[in-house]
């Protein structure tokens, strides 16, 4: 009997993750239980066992290697590693050691149960921990371990999953993806390049390189993501330091201003030599594709582990904290002579440019005359100095430095940010804040990018693009500001924050425009502001904004100025809520909300309103990828639509508005086929939109609560309606607008 060969291969590939699982799990105990015998050993914990404390066990002496009567860690550690290899005791195969031998040992107080701090590593304790009382019984691990065999045997295995170019992931998530690494420099050796430190002094691999290993760490200044797993750089220089394992930081993207690298590295106290690898020649001998790649080498400087530091963080995701530690359980698993259960890895983060990935064509695209203009157009309002945008793109340089970047997000649709598919039968987008790229602009983009970049004629250039220092609506009649700032932890996620102000006006005012200005806008993700008339109560709970809201905030999207005739009401001594999500990213900073009015001399002739249409009666099923909910909603009067706005939290998948018009014909009025939750965007019309009395406005929401989904908490949870964003909500907002005299609007 002959199995199809891409069977065969799943056999293969499953029985290699089954032992790397097993071996991996191993290799952490066995490294728990060396350093609990060298601190027994090691009375007065100085990290040497020396004296009298050598008469511990008759087998110390043994592993006195350099025999100065002393005995470092590092050095028994060796020691032990290569008594194993001499005397033949290597791991056995996979699955081979009975399973109740593996749990004793792991149970150090004997009570028949692992609990957190005997199993340290969080993915291996809740794989083990079947119905998650906190506690692994004997039986529990027998059972996943039988099952990691089984699968095993049939071939499932995560190694199936391959990583999609970035013009074809239908997601704009991207978590680390599980690599084969002899197909990326596994198992090679690293050539001792020497690079530059920021100085100009060399720095050769040789030369920083630890006893025991050397990591080196790409980063860049620039690059959000990077700048989110510096605090665990910094924990990991101190923690490799003692186990022998020396950091080399290394700045990867051409062209980042020295400065601006210092300044990184002072902000996140980070220690380790820096090198620059301005010309990539480090980056493409490690065939390095982002700015967040980790690479472990041994002492003989075998490459032995490649990819992401863990995946806390990743293109469109952040969680509270990492389920796989993967540069640490591979440096674990070095240090004990265990083969490292995952050996490589792709790593979110911002795309190197180099010169091997450029596939140089011809075209007339030239930068002053074409490319800063579609720049100026579409991407520098966020992009640059003092812009929500992580990095400038306002000169030609600081586009060479990002290329790679600019080509990835582009390519994939991911910017300019705009999710509304276009709708049947329009020739035209209806949406005046549409900010989508051209056919012809992101056709002449790609280009460029993909040439040799000619500069042109710099008396081409346009105007530089000239921006508010503060306010972009102009000085505001009122400004309503929290009284004091928040603080926003450095690392992982945040509850959302609660803000009130009880304003002093003495009667109603009428808001024409608005504009909402945080202190610290790199870390805000967005803001809902509702107003309550005074002496009414102020609702903080998980129904704040379910009943519409009054204003909103998101990067790109931060300000309203209405046309002549509208405004908004904010009531005589009304109270003003803001409701904020943080999203923390890398460094620890304080924030202070302000909102800027402008103030209508006269009342309007029309009152803007915004309308929320939720589904409050959510329940995703644990695992479900393509979960559908829906709700509607009978329009008792005529409505004309000025906007419409999609929230859900970070299961959201996508996202549609629908209408049956009173004759039953269906219209899609608002479709996002691949919802974002970085970007709760509204969708504001060119002209508003006529829907008649007894229309039914229908939205359908799809939501991913699998373990496909990279920013699910916990797929194995039933997720219902709440505030957090581990939980979930489904509203769809409609911005609309009323006469404020009836009577007069009806005769004219």
């Amino acid at each position: 009997m002959h199995l199809p060969m891409k069977k065969v291969l799943f056999i293969l590939l499953g029985s290699a993750a089954l032992a790397g699982s097993v071996a991996g799990l191993r290799a952490q105990a066995q490294l728990t239980e060396f350093d609990e015998k060298f601190k027994a050993f090691d009375q007065n914990s100085d990290g040497i066992i020396s004296g009298d404390e050598m008469n511990g066990a008759s087998y110390l002496p043994r592993l006195d290697l350099n025999k100065d009567g002393k005995l470092t860690r590092e050095e028994a550690l060796e020691a032990v590693q290569k008594t194993r290899k001499l005397t033949g005791n290597q791991p056995t195969g996979a699955g081979e050691e009975p399973t109740e031998g593996l749990f004793k040992r792991l149970d150090k107080n004997g009570d028949g149960k692992l609990s957190a701090e005997e199993l340290p590593n969080k993915k291996w304790f809740n794989t083990l921990d079947a119905d998650k009382d906190g506690v692994v019984t004997l039986e529990e691990a027998a059972n996943a371990i039988a099952s990691l065999r089984k699968r095993g045997s049939t071939g499932s295995s995560a190694a199936e999953s391959a990583t999609k170019p970035a013009a074809e992931d239908p997601s704009f998530k991207e978590a680390p993806q599980w690599l084969k690494g002899s197909e990326h420099g596994v198992g090679r050796m690293v050539a001792g390049l020497a690079l530059k430190s920021l100085k100009g002094d060399e720095i050769k691999l040789s030369s920083v390189a630890g006893k025991n290993g050397l990591v080196i760490a790409l980063f860049s200044a620039s690059c959000p993501i990077s700048g989110k797993l510096a605090p665990e750089i910094a924990r990991l220089e101190k923690d490799l330091k003692e186990q022998g394992v020396a950091m080399l930081l290394v700045n990867a993207p051409p062209g980042q201003k020295a400065e601006d690298v210092a300044k990184f590295i002072a902000d996140h106290k980070l220690v380790s030599p820096v090198a620059s690898d301005a010309d990539g020649a480090l980056s493409q001998q490690l065939a390095a594709t982002t700015t967040t790649e980790v690479f472990l080498l041994d002492a003989a400087r075998t490459l032995v582990y490649r990819g992401a530091l863990n995946d806390q963080y990743g293109l469109g995701y952040s969680k509270d904290m990492p389920q796989h530690h993967y540069l640490r359980d591979a440096v674990a698993a070095m240090l004990f002579g265990e083969p490292t259960e995952i050996v490589a890895t792709s790593a979110p983060g911002c795309a190197l440019d180099l010169p091997t990935q450029k596939a140089v064509a011809t075209t007339s695209v030239n930068y002053h005359r074409d490319i800063a203009r579609i720049l100026q157009s579409n991407c520098v309002e966020c992009h640059r100095k003092g812009g929500v945008g992580p990095f400038a793109l306002d000169s030609y340089e600081a586009v060479i430095e990002h290329a790679g970047m600019i080509r990835k997000q582009v390519e994939r649709g991911a910017m300019p940010p705009w999710f509304a598919a276009p709708l049947e039968g329009l020739t035209h987008s209806p949406w005046s804040n549409d900010r989508s790229l051209s056919d012809r602009d992101r056709a002449d983009l790609l280009a460029w990018l993909g040439s040799d970049r000619a500069k042109g004629d710099v008396a081409d250039a346009p105007k530089p693009r000239v921006f508010p220092s503060e306010w972009s609506i102009g000085k505001p009649d009122a400004i309503i500001a929290a009284a004091k700032p928040i603080s926003i932890k450095a690392e992982g996620t945040m509850p959302y924050q609660h803000v009130t102000v009880t304003t002093d006006f003495p009667e109603d005012r009428w808001v024409r425009g608005y504009e909402i200005l945080p202190a610290a806008r790199q870390v805000v993700h967005h803001v809902i502001v509702s107003v309550h008339e005074k002496g009414s109560k102020v609702r903080g709970g998980g129904d704040e904004g379910s009943q519409g809201y009054w204003a909103a905030y998101v990067p790109g999207n931060t300000k309203q100025v209405y046309p002549e005739g509208f405004a908004r009401k904010l009531p005589a001594g009304a109270t003003v809520s803001f409701q904020i999500h943080y999203t923390p990213n890398g460094k620890a900073v304080e924030d202070t909300m302000r909102m800027g009015l402008l103030f209508s001399k006269a009342p309007p002739k029309y009152v803007i309103h915004t309308t929320a249409l939720p589904n409050a009666r959510l329940s995703i099923p644990p695992g479900a990828a393509d979960h559908v909910e829906v709700a509607q909603r009978k329009l008792p009067t005529d409505v004309n639509v000025m906007a419409w706005m999609a929230h859900m939290h970070v299961r959201g998948k996508a996202f549609k508005f629908e209408v049956t018009l009173p004759g039953g014909k269906t219209e899609t009025l608002l479709d996002i086929p691949k919802y974002d939750f970085n970007w709760q965007l509204r969708y504001d019309y060119a002209m508003p939109h006529f829907l008649p009395r007894g229309s039914t406005v229908k939205i359908t929401a799809v939501f991913d609560n699998s373990t496909g989904n990279p920013a699910n908490p916990d797929p194995t949870k039933t997720v219902r309606w709440g505030q957090q964003t581990f939980d979930e909500m489904m509203i769809g907002y409609m911005e609309h607008y009323t006469p404020l005299n009836p009577e007069v609007a009806s005769g004219e």
